[in-house]
């Protein structure tokens, strides 16, 4: 099966995997989905991942974060930037999520980066997604 837009598929398993309550989820890999999924380890959004080589692509096992009495800690996932219609930010418009209480994914010229660390490095680049 053609998967046209990946990050979307990447954000659509976690979002079913965090409603459905599972403690992991397995997601084709990639370098992009790596930055990414490291992104939200990093901001404390899920626990851990790993990278298990299959002789093909490869797959992210991700292992999800949930708070006291399995209460999810991701409350909602937003693409933003999809391929039918790309948002692109500069580094003084860059989005806050949620008043600042949620994260941006930007994709910029320096990598795969938070909205605060893209501000800090005054880079712009295409939105990827809203976390919160």
């Amino acid at each position: 099966m053609q998967i046209t837009d990946t990050i979307a598929d990447l954000l659509t398993r976690i979002r079913n995997a965090v409603s459905a309550k599972h403690d992991s989820v397995d997601i084709p890999a990639s370098n992009m989905k790596k930055a990414i999924v490291q992104i939200l380890v990093d901001e404390g959004y899920v626990k851990n991942y790993t990278v298990v080589e299959d002789g093909k692509q490869g797959i992210i096992k991700v292992n999800l974060k949930y708070g006291e009495g399995k209460t999810p800690v991701i409350k909602g996932l937003r693409r933003v930037s999809k391929p039918g219609l790309r948002i692109y930010s500069s580094a003084e418009e860059l989005p806050k999520v949620m008043k600042g209480l949620g994260v941006a994914i930007i994709s910029t010229s320096k990598g795969v980066m938070t909205d605060r660390q893209a501000r800090k490095e005054n880079v712009g680049g295409e939105v990827l997604a809203f976390i919160w």
